[in-house]
């Protein structure tokens, strides 16, 4: 059965070409010779997205760039509250400046080729985004130049339901106004974007990139594999 509507996810689909942030962010720390190991990160990430989700710190009108100079902020201070990192004031401030600028060039890049795609797509088909976010999604995507390609945004700081749970996918079903098995979701998470999409009677297509474990997954649950979003064209 053709597909006639998307669903796309947005963090780690649209932004980092399938690799997870986690990763996303330890690159960046590498490339930095942030001098800090990779389980020391781990560790200030996890905090750092704990923080996020369960204090009201990012605003409805906090651009991605303030989204992402907060949290590398939130994760320097982690590292070196807990002793894993020493630098002076001066050095801190250079390695915050450095990864930041980095790190948002790259996404720059990976947005603008995700908005072309995702342009072609929009001439033929109606498009949803679902995604698990700190509320401010709508700002992030004006700030990149996406916010007309969507009809609807679902997003879990809004709507009260969070990936894994199939019923925000039911909500961007809802949206397109279509059956669901003509409903196609993109998404770069295994487990709280393919599983819960097919649950919820989607279509699926796994952006599959670099992820925050190595566990393996059964590449014949989704419908089709990708690793490049052109591959959609």
């Amino acid at each position: 059965m053709p597909t006639k509507g998307y669903i796309f996810d947005y963090g780690g689909t649209l932004d980092t070409a399938g690799c997870h942030w986690g990763k996303k962010l330890w690159h960046a720390y590498e490339r930095q010779n942030v001098p800090v190991s990779e389980q020391q990160f781990r560790e200030a990430y996890v905090h750092a997205e704990r923080t996020l989700g369960s204090n009201p710190i990012i605003k409805p009108f906090h651009t991605f760039h303030h989204l992402l100079d907060v949290k590398l902020r939130i994760e320097l201070e982690f590292l070196m509250e807990h002793g894993a990192w020493d630098p002076t004031e001066e050095e801190y401030l250079q390695v915050h400046r450095s990864l930041l600028d980095s790190l948002y060039a790259e996404v720059q890049q990976t947005v603008a080729h995700s908005r072309e795609v995702l342009c072609q797509l929009h001439e033929h088909h109606p498009m949803v985004l679902v995604s698990n976010f700190y509320g401010n999604i709508s700002v992030v995507l004006k700030e990149f130049s996406l916010d007309s390609l969507f009809s609807t945004i679902v997003e879990s700081a809004v709507v009260g339901i969070r990936k894994p749970d199939h019923r925000i996918f039911t909500l961007g079903v809802q949206a397109l106004g279509l059956p669901a098995s003509e409903v196609t979701v993109v998404g770069d998470s295994f487990y709280k974007d393919i599983l819960p999409a097919r649950k919820a009677g989607c279509r699926t297509v796994w952006f599959k990139g670099e992820g925050w474990t190595n566990e393996t997954y059964d590449e014949t649950v989704p419908d089709q594999v990708i690793t490049d979003l052109a591959q959609l064209l």
